[in-house]
């Protein structure tokens, strides 16, 4: 149903403005577009999948037309947006905060491969160059070069907090960093085993967390597969490289990337908080890409 997306549109919209506040200060006209009405603008792209952004604000003055009556060029927008990078982490944390599943005791920790490029000549001459790096990823059995996205996440998907970090650089070093920025004192923590080690464990406990993850074969029965509820970070990936496009981000810089991986998991996140209030499955986006 198109009224679907409206109405998650119009109540992002009025959440995030009161906890955005205005921002435009000094002379000049005042901006076309709020911050807010930007953001809720961008979150409308994400869902209807349309990464790139002149299609999408062509489309935009034809299917959200009545909810943004005035609408800036696809150079101001995209501009705008990656400025709004660390606004759109507020956004992201304050929905996390107000929903439901944030006083959940479950938290589940995993990490996904973020492409970004498939040429020798990309990694030398793009603006990743020296920040990314080369990984392996064992579900497709195959190297890539880029990113990899870690996400803390409750057990309906709402991201609590997320990190990008280069390829090449150990999963448990960027785990570690996160727990300093991510409380989980009195959470069970679920990962994958490739958060298996006895420093790990001990970093967990010290955060006051009960970490779980799955048992290696060549280690003693402890917790087994854990399969059933690893599927649920699973299927919440799932959601952000079907729905919203997560692996066809079409960056090319730096601030670009945390803008529109952002704004992908600020989707997430607005998805899980709507349907909470309106009584649905927490992941049941179909509606919202219409």
């Amino acid at each position: 149903m198109p009224a679907a997306l409206d109405a998650l549109i119009v109540g992002l919209y009025v959440s995030i403005d009161d906890f955005l506040g205005p921002r435009h200060r000094g002379p000049g006209r005042p901006p076309k577009l709020t911050d807010a009405e930007l953001i809720a603008l961008g979150v409308a792209q994400m869902l209807l999948r349309m990464p790139n952004d002149r299609q999408f604000l062509a489309l935009a003055r034809w299917r959200l037309g009545h909810l943004f009556p005035q609408l800036i060029d696809q150079s101001g927008y995209n501009r705008r947006l990656r400025a709004l990078a660390p606004e759109i982490g507020r956004c992201i944390s304050y929905l996390a905060y107000v929903s439901p599943s944030f006083c959940d005791r479950l938290r589940l920790l995993d990490s996904t491969p973020l492409p970004c490029g498939q040429s020798r000549e990309t990694t030398r001459r793009s603006e990743f160059a020296g920040y990314a790096g080369y990984g392996y990823c064992r579900s497709h059995s195959r190297w890539f070069w880029g990113f990899r996205l870690y996400l803390i996440c409750a057990g309906d998907g709402m991201p609590i907090g997320w990190e990008l970090a280069a390829a090449n650089i150990g999963e448990r070093v960027v785990a570690a960093e996160m727990l300093d920025r991510v409380p989980v004192a009195g959470h069970t923590v679920i990962a994958d085993k490739n958060f298996a080690g006895h420093e790990f464990e001990q970093l967990m406990a010290d955060h006051g967390a009960h970490f779980l993850r799955p048992d290696r074969k060549n280690e003693p029965r402890r917790h087994g597969s854990l399969g059933q509820i690893r599927q649920w970070i699973e299927s919440t990936y799932w959601t952000c490289k079907g729905q919203l496009g997560l692996e066809h981000h079409g960056a090319r810089t730096l601030p670009g990337l945390g803008a529109r991986i952002g704004l992908r998991l600020l989707a997430l996140a607005a998805g899980i908080w709507h349907n909470h209030l309106t009584g649905q499955p927490a992941r049941a986006f179909a509606a919202y890409g219409r």
